[in-house]
């Protein structure tokens, strides 16, 4: 047991975290709580502007040498290029850029199908797969990927991203056996309800918000409480912790 009363096994300094989907919602709130932890950023995600404006915010934390990278990572030459910027191993890194769709499986078009699973799966699969070919993941590191309560409930309209998200546990589950000889962990968050755009954005499509709030006990979550835990998974206080999928969603499966 460590007796020093200014051990933090939340502490994120000397760890270089990089975050997807950084430029809004989750994942700027993950990077921002990471550099408030003493965590060194880099962030990425498609929209320049709105990236940029996330770099001056985690400048504002911390002198540390935080860094951005503008990428498409569907594309090959954006995951190429992110990769390609990393001159030294990530400690952290975070699977936060996904996206949405409601469908209801009659009217699924193909392309819808394929552009949720390019996101939301084939992305950070293939940005995960090119980091471990070059080493740049640390030894002791930890990958987190952001997936969805959708994962685990029957939810109507949401088959494609729903399994989306439930491929990317499972693949969890096989990477984290085969870089757990490096001591390198990997773990999934599955988060209900969270007040970002993204939920902006639905309650405009289906109306008012109001009647779904009221499943849940702890009422939605905030992009900090998401944040909060990605800490927990990104520091040395989770280094027990592998393959698993962490459900957030303020009592809804419980009520």
């Amino acid at each position: 047991m460590n007796n020093d009363l200014h051990f933090n096994p939340f502490s994120l300094a000397g760890k270089r975290v990089l975050v997807t989907g950084a430029s809004s919602g989750l994942g700027r709130a993950i990077a921002l709580g990471c550099a408030a932890m003493g965590g060194e950023l880099v962030v990425t995600g498609r929209d320049a502007q709105r990236l940029a404006t996330v770099l001056g915010d985690l400048q504002a934390v911390s002198d540390l040498p935080h860094q951005a990278f503008q990428a498409d990572l569907r594309e090959t030459e954006g995951r190429d290029g992110l990769v390609a910027s990393l001159r030294s191993p990530i400690d952290g890194l975070v699977h936060s850029a996904g996206i949405s769709r409601l469908c209801p499986t009659r009217l699924m078009s193909e392309s819808h199908l394929q552009e949720i699973q390019a996101i939301n799966l084939q992305a950070p699969v293939l940005l995960t797969q090119a980091l471990l070919k070059r080493n740049l993941v640390a030894n002791g590191g930890s990958i987190v990927f952001i997936a969805s309560i959708a994962a685990h409930i029957g939810v109507a309209g949401v088959g494609a991203y729903s399994a989306s998200k439930a491929a990317l546990i499972a693949f969890s589950r096989c990477l984290a056996m085969e870089v757990v000889k490096r001591q390198i962990r990997v773990n999934c968050l599955s988060p209900a309800l969270v007040e970002t755009p993204l939920l902006e954005a639905t309650a405009q499509v289906v109306g008012s918000m109001e009647a779904e709030r009221g499943n849940y006990p702890l009422g939605f979550g905030k992009p900090e409480d998401v944040a909060n835990a990605a800490i927990f998974m990104l520091s040395g206080a989770s280094r027990w912790i592998t393959g698993t999928s962490l459900v957030m969603d303020g009592g809804l499966t419980i009520s």
